[in-house]
């Protein structure tokens, strides 16, 4: 990954949390994660692509450097807050190829199926109302157009690792995993096998702006592989940050999806 070197990317606030994370399994887990992602987004092609829920433009700056400016690949990043927006404007401000707007901005003419891959990386476990965000990305995705999500695997084994690994880092002070939300022995047992159902409740949170949102408790990536079977063609399912072992025993799980 071109990443290290690059001021634009490191003072980005997910690349220090997460590929910068003092914790080594933090950031081993999250550049591999990346590492996959820009090798899918680079084998499914496609020359505009938007990145839905983009943080602060890590992924898709590496993107955008990976493919070069003369590979014509016209990359936008979306967010909700227009702080976040703002910021990565100023960043990357002298990339060519490469801009940012904000999601209610999706729904302008502009946007509708323009998009022949769609990018949505560690955002929909967050989201209260999944069916509606998948009913906006069938309006953005071009006709047989692809897209690449990827969300975190937080049931079975995977969930044992992480909550381990988000308690020690929490503990030793780093990023925010001191607020990491607990599980009881009965939401950790009901989280081990849980199939495609809603295993537990999830808690609600509010954001500082007004919005509510998840965090990762709870969240149950093979339901939302069944809601996106409804509306799209998923085409393969991976594990990161080790893609030859099943999904179910990765600490992320990845769909490729086209549209009908």
């Amino acid at each position: 990954m071109m990443w290290n070197d690059d001021p634009s990317i490191l003072e980005g606030h997910y690349a220090r949390k997460q590929l910068l994370s003092k914790d080594w399994l933090i950031s081993w887990s999250h550049r591999s994660r990346f590492e996959l992602g820009l090798r899918l987004a680079r084998e499914l092609g496609g020359r505009r692509v938007l990145d839905y829920g983009c943080g602060d433009g890590t992924f898709l700056a590496m993107l955008a450097e990976a493919d070069g400016a003369s590979s014509g690949r016209q990359c936008t990043g979306a967010e909700l807050k227009p702080s976040i927006v703002e910021d990565c404007r100023k960043r990357f401000a002298s990339r060519q190829g490469l801009r940012f707007v904000e999601v209610d901005a999706l729904e302008g003419a502009e946007h509708r199926h323009a998009y022949e891959l769609l990018v949505c990386m560690e955002v929909l476990e967050h989201v209260l109302d999944v069916e509606a965000v998948l009913e906006r990305f069938q309006r953005l995705v071009a006709p047989h157009g692809r897209l690449l999500i990827s969300v975190p695997v937080e049931t079975g084994l995977p969930l044992l690792v992480k909550q381990t690994a988000r308690r020690l880092a929490g503990w030793r002070g780093i990023g925010d995993y001191a607020s990491t939300s607990a599980y009881s022995l009965q939401e950790l047992a009901a989280s081990l096998l849980p199939g495609e159902r809603q295993h537990i409740t999830r808690p609600v949170y509010k954001d500082p702006d007004g919005g509510d949102f998840h965090d990762h408790k709870g969240f149950n990536w093979n339901r939302l592989r069944t809601q996106l079977a409804r509306r799209f063609e998923v085409e393969r399912v991976l594990g990161s940050p080790l893609p030859w072992l099943p999904p179910h025993l990765g600490s992320q799980a990845w769909f490729v999806a086209r549209v009908r």
